[in-house]
């Protein structure tokens, strides 16, 4: 198994382990979440990102986000969520 490939692995997991969570984080943290995941998922030929939703306030920060990773790789980007999910998630 190659590295990109244990990586993807386990940035699955952490992503299945997130969206199971009952825990209830801070907003900043959920916005690490959003914008590692979403920088991750540039693999997947998605291109840039723009935020959706009704509040311009939060679509904002959402961008904001972005903007603050945009500089990662996605391999770095699975990583950082990775780690973000081993520091906030307990199982």
């Amino acid at each position: 198994m190659t590295e990109e490939e244990k990586i993807d692995i386990e940035f699955k997991e952490a992503f299945r382990r997130a969206s199971n969570t009952k825990i209830q984080l801070p907003p900043d943290i959920m916005l690490h979440f959003y914008a590692y995941y979403k920088q991750a998922s540039l693999s997947q030929g998605m291109g840039m990102h723009s935020p959706s939703g009704n509040s311009e306030l939060r679509n904002a920060f959402k961008l904001n986000a972005l903007f603050q990773v945009k500089h990662l790789s996605v391999k770095e980007a699975k990583l950082k969520y990775i780690e973000l999910v081993n520091k906030y998630i307990i199982d």
